[in-house]
């Protein structure tokens, strides 16, 4: 098995390079900032409870910036989301668990025994073959771990949605799926219908429970139509901040806000920015 090619900075493992490394700059920002001599009280009362929302956050800020094509947030959002996995590499390394080396090395020993044919002399026939085997693989990890069970290791911790689409696709893969888009959309109409049921009979826990059962089968229909459901959502909610700004916009001319409008006024508005993003689309 041939190893991977060697990266262009340092490598960390080199004591006479460490002075010109970024990365141990990072590292040792974080101890002295944990120090219980002298470092940060807000970094010291930290646990990794504590800093994962914060780790969630900064991945979503990643993402983000990659939705927007802005490089150059990009790149300190993913400095911050770095100093995300060197914090909590940090507080394990107090803990006697492991450092942020082990971390690495597990990472790349987990890529390396994951990609034969890269890495090996493993051949997979087509793309088809390479998944079948990654799953595979992974299955075999599951196994190793304890955690034979097909949706096992498929964590809690994910957004619902993005769980949602993870579990569908994990059932789908051991032939627990639906034909085709049409049956999830017949699913889709008999989930609305049941909510409407809830809604008419004013049982709240009932509603909520047949909303979710609406939103797993929309999960699903993302899952057949290979669309990323969060994704979907984020450029809706980026379309419906931008048509909104714009209805702001248009009272402002005449020294209104929303609240001094109406919802007729403000449907119209919503029409006309619809209308001038049509109109730019078109030309572009």
């Amino acid at each position: 098995m041939s190893p991977p090619s060697p990266l262009p900075n340092p490598p960390l493992n080199d004591p006479r390079e460490k002075d010109q490394h970024p990365l141990f700059t990072l590292i040792d920002i974080m101890a002295r900032l944990r120090d219980p001599d002298g470092g940060c009280p807000w970094d010291l009362e930290q646990t990794f409870a504590t800093v994962a929302p914060y780790t969630v956050e900064e991945a979503y800020e990643v993402a983000d910036a990659i939705e927007r094509g802005d490089l150059s947030d990009l790149k300190e959002e993913l400095g911050d989301l770095l100093l995300q996995v060197v914090f909590h590499a940090r507080m394990a390394e107090e803990q006697g668990a492991f450092d942020l080396a082990g971390v690495a090395s597990a990472i790349n020993d987990k890529m390396v025994r994951r990609h034969p044919h890269v890495f090996g002399d493993h051949a997979y026939e087509n793309q088809d073959a390479q998944t079948a085997g990654w799953e595979a693989l992974k299955a075999q990890e599951r196994q190793a771990k304890k955690k034979g069970g097909v949706l096992d290791d498929v964590p809690a911790g994910l957004p619902a949605m993005t769980r949602a689409v993870k579990l569908t696709k994990r059932a789908a893969r051991v032939g627990f799926d639906w034909p085709s888009t049409d049956e999830v959309l017949d699913k889709l109409a008999e989930e609305v219908a049941e909510l409407k049921v809830e809604i008419a009979a004013g049982d709240k826990a009932k509603a909520r429970e047949e909303l979710g059962d609406l939103l797993f089968v929309v999960a699903n229909l993302a899952r057949k139509l290979d669309i990323e459901p969060e994704d979907a959502l984020r450029a809706t909610n980026a379309k419906f901040a931008r048509r909104f700004a714009f209805i702001e916009a248009e009272l402002a001319k005449d020294g209104r806000t929303p609240d001094q409008s109406d919802l007729a006024e403000m449907d119209g508005l919503w029409d006309a920015a619809k209308a001038a993003e049509k109109a730019l689309n078109t030309k572009s």
